[in-house]
């Protein structure tokens, strides 16, 4: 049966303005890192897509090396953008990027404009797309000049392949820096895509106040700390969880000291009515300068759980304060090469 999106989807989330552009984007976008390789059942991710349509959520952000194995979630999302989406692309926001290891040799990562534009028409070939909304650099190159890398940026844009240029995991010099490039050559940076949360707070040390002066939206990933802001881990390191697999997240990083900050926190979110999910999506979203909280999902029910915390971004400077005693580092910025070259 065809899929008809839900007539009211627009009444279910708010809409964020990024940056100084005319873009909105919907308060939490859906991220396809993990769930929508060929490891995951093609009827769960279409059911996931659809749901997140229904439900408002206009932004599916994807990389050149997401799956496992890579390429294959930009494979997947192509078929069901195909059987399901097309009908409503004018009002779908894709983003893909390249920066990380892609395929052998010298020309498979970094910030190469041989690297950038190759990667970009491979991914609109996975997707079947004539072109993405957002173009990133996924992550800071420290030999390639940033002149050539943003020149990349640049020219995908200028060929229609793209219509906005983004960063990822850049530091608050070089985020200027790129910026300051880029106008030059006459292509805003529209976005920031930095990892943020309540345990992995580095750009409060400037990268938020870099971005807020420069007019560049920011798209906060990672916002749950990769399942540790849950109490997915509280009673143990479940079977097939992240830290399982010793992935992005390892066990060696669930320590007793950041457990019971876990704890507390989710103390805090019950008090709000919130899951301790929900509030650290919220927490992410109370900073106006946050245009947009990227999150995985790996259920319907989990998405929708997840979802119920855009309209929820306040809290009182008391909630705060109790938070901040909690909201600390924990080790788990995995992406810290890349944001602190300078």
């Amino acid at each position: 049966m065809p899929y008809l999106a839900d007539e009211s989807r627009y009444e279910s989330i708010p809409y964020r303005r990024t940056g100084r552009s005319g873009l909105l984007l919907p308060a939490i976008s859906l991220g396809l890192w993990q769930n929508f390789g060929d490891a995951s059942p093609i009827e769960t991710q279409r059911a996931i897509l659809r749901r997140a349509f229904d439900l408002g959520v206009t932004h599916f952000d994807l990389a050149n090396n997401y799956g496992p194995p890579a390429g294959s979630a930009e494979k997947n999302f192509g078929r069901i953008f195909a059987e399901d989406f097309r009908p409503y692309r004018d009002e779908i926001v894709v983003s893909t990027k390249a920066g990380y290891g892609m395929h052998p040799g010298p020309y498979g990562e970094w910030g190469s404009r041989k690297y950038l534009l190759s990667s970009l028409d491979a991914s609109l070939g996975r997707m079947g797309l004539d072109y993405v909304d957002i173009f990133y650099s996924h992550r800071a190159d420290p030999d390639t000049p940033l002149e050539e890398t943003m020149g990349a940026l640049d020219q995908a844009v200028r060929s229609g392949k793209a219509l906005y240029a983004g960063i990822s995991s850049y530091s608050p010099e070089r985020t200027r820096d790129a910026v300051a490039i880029l106008k030059q050559m006459g292509t805003p940076t529209l976005i920031h895509q930095p990892s943020y949360s309540m345990f992995n707070r580095w750009i409060e040390g400037g990268l938020l106040d870099a971005v807020g002066e420069l007019g560049v939206g920011v798209i906060a990933f990672s916002p749950l700390a990769q399942g540790l802001l849950t109490t997915k881990y509280l009673n143990g390191i479940p079977e097939g969880s992240r830290a399982s697999r010793d992935g992005s997240l390892s066990q060696d990083q669930l320590t007793e000291k950041t457990l019971s900050h876990v704890r507390a926190l989710n103390e805090i979110a019950s008090a709000r009515g919130q899951s301790l999910a929900q509030m650290a999506v919220s927490w992410v979203l109370r900073d106006q300068r946050v245009t947009s909280a990227l999150l995985g999902a790996s259920s319907v029910k989990q998405l929708e759980e997840n979802l119920a915390a855009a309209g929820k971004a306040s809290f009182t400077d008391s909630e705060i304060a109790t938070i901040d005693q909690h909201a600390v580092e924990a080790g788990i910025n995995i992406w810290k090469a890349s944001s602190d070259r300078r």
